[in-house]
């Protein structure tokens, strides 16, 4: 069984570990999910090669008939929190001795229709899975444009040193160039480079400058608009 190697980001359908000994057994899981509108990418592996490192790369396991060493997969999903995982049990004292030792363990009894109920809770696993992703993406976004916004605040706090430092060089590499007999070609040379480079990081300031004016005015027609309504309506139409 191969981990799957993918990004916490990748958009690709959500996967699922199928544990079984029984071939049967996942042979009506995979049927009945293929019935579905939208089908997970769907791994089986049996217990002899079950890897519990393995699990955490998927977003749902559910552990199916095995002939051995189920309390041993069972104790994995203490270590991995959050990690939704569905057990399907064939009678009813085992589903309350499963919930009583594994508090967040999906559990589904083999009983008839236990199929639709299983496929049913393992979408419901799912989506939440999905949900708790975009939460987190979001939260990871918000953080990078909080850390933006706090690189762009100091810029234009910094913008008047750059340009009175930018300003200092560019003024004394004018003067060297004005003063050619004093220094060799190589050194006018390397002189006219830096007075280049200045201008260029001049220009760099100059466009930033124009970019926060811009939204600056971007910013007030918003809040413009957003207190009066019927006269944004007005200009749109």
């Amino acid at each position: 069984m191969t981990p799957r190697n993918e990004s916490p980001d990748s958009l690709s359908c959500p996967s699922v570990l199928l544990v079984s000994d029984d071939a049967e057994f996942a042979r009506s899981v995979v049927a009945r999910w293929q019935v579905e509108r939208h089908v997970p990418e769907i791994t089986l592996a049996t217990s002899d090669v079950w890897n519990p490192t393995s699990a955490a790369s998927y977003d749902l396991v559910i552990i199916g008939l095995v002939s051995h060493g189920l309390s041993s997969i069972l104790t994995t999903f203490s270590t991995l929190p959050g990690k939704p995982a569905l057990c399907v049990t064939e009678n009813e004292n085992e589903f309350a001795a499963l919930r009583s030792e594994y508090p967040h363990l999906l559990v589904v009894s083999r009983q008839q229709g236990w199929t639709s109920t299983l496929i049913l809770v393992a979408n419901e696993a799912l989506r939440r899975v999905e949900a708790l992703g975009r939460a987190h993406r979001a939260e990871r976004m918000a953080m990078e444009s909080q850390n933006h916004a706090v690189l762009g605040r100091y810029m234009l706090e910094m913008r008047p040193n750059i340009n009175n430092a930018l300003t200092s060089v560019l003024g004394n590499a004018d003067l060297l160039l004005l003063e050619p007999a004093h220094t060799i070609k190589e050194t006018r040379d390397q002189i006219q480079t830096i007075h280049t480079m200045i201008l260029r990081l001049h220009e760099i300031m100059q466009r930033f400058s124009s970019l926060d004016s811009e939204m600056r005015a971007g910013e007030k027609l918003s809040q413009t608009e957003t207190a009066n309504p019927a006269q944004g309506l007005i200009r749109k139409f």
